[in-house]
């Protein structure tokens, strides 16, 4: 997928006749982009900082490793401060004792240069994930043939029903723009406990585990506008892109900034797929 922190660029426009090329917008000033993640497991801890790059930039991203990162609790004393990792080109909390705790609100806040940047976000409770289970299908409409996988799970909320399920097959997360497996309560979660089905087949001998994110809706419109930015052709007929809406603001500073602050609970569920 694309990188994340893009200042996104007008795209050609086309006539029946003759191919107009419209000049491109570049990045003309130092934008952070940050993706933090604060979960009831240690693992998934952790805030990425790097720069916005142009939309169409090839180059590596550069990585801010000199920030002062912390998560704290508004109202309290709790200050939960972070340093950077360089296995992991990200910031790892000091101590693994730390978790997200439910129906506490977190704040995480970064620091840059003259800049400081902060987002919010409330622990919610983990719905239910019971199993997956897995069958082989004929090709159909739409599906190829393959192993397809469902899960199962209830979720006993009238609320704040907002989920994102990752997927990792054989120790790779799955993370095209086909993968965000993003859904809410639009149109009920009966579905849920009768099974979800993966809309993308596997095959025999893969390992597949899934991670099911229950989150804010801030969060969950960042990521559904990101979906959209990732499938926007630049056609004619297509919207003009833009930068999904971060939830983070600017306390201190002049500049601007990118990304999300994910506060979620996190289940997990493996599965191997063996032949009929």
């Amino acid at each position: 997928m694309k990188k994340l922190g893009y200042l996104l660029l007008l795209i050609g426009l086309f006539s029946c006749q003759e191919e107009v090329t419209l000049p491109l917008t570049t990045l003309d000033e130092v934008v952070p982009v940050i993706e933090a993640t604060w979960t009831d497991k240690p693992f998934f801890n952790e805030v990425k900082v790097s720069l916005a790059e142009n939309y169409f930039d090839t180059t590596d991203i550069t990585i801010i490793s000199d920030a002062q990162v912390s998560i704290l609790v508004p109202g309290t004393q709790e200050r939960i401060p972070f340093r950077f990792n360089n296995e992991t080109k990200s910031y790892k909390p000091i101590s693994n004792n730390y978790v997200a705790k439910v129906g506490v609100t977190y704040e995480v806040q970064v620091r840059w240069e003259d800049e400081l940047y902060s987002a919010r976000g409330l622990m919610l409770e983990a719905p239910t994930l019971d199993s997956l289970t897995y069958s082989y299908q004929e090709e159909r409409l739409f599906r190829e043939e393959g192993y397809y996988i469902k899960v199962y799970g209830k979720i006993p909320f009238e609320e704040d029903n907002y989920y994102r399920i990752r997927v990792i097959e054989n120790d790779t997360l799955r993370n095209d723009r086909d993968d965000y497996l993003l859904f809410d309560d639009t149109f009920g979660l009966k579905f849920f406990e009768e099974g979800l089905e993966l809309n993308y087949p596997f095959e025999e001998g893969d390992k597949v585990r899934l991670e099911l994110f229950r989150m804010n809706k801030d969060t969950y419109d960042y990521f559904t506008q990101l979906v959209g930015l990732l499938f926007n052709d630049g056609g004619l007929f297509s919207p003009p892109p833009q930068n999904p809406e971060t939830n983070f603001k600017v306390d201190s500073g002049k500049g601007k900034v990118l990304g999300y602050f994910l506060v979620s609970p996190v289940l997990n569920e493996s599965i191997f797929i063996k032949k009929e």
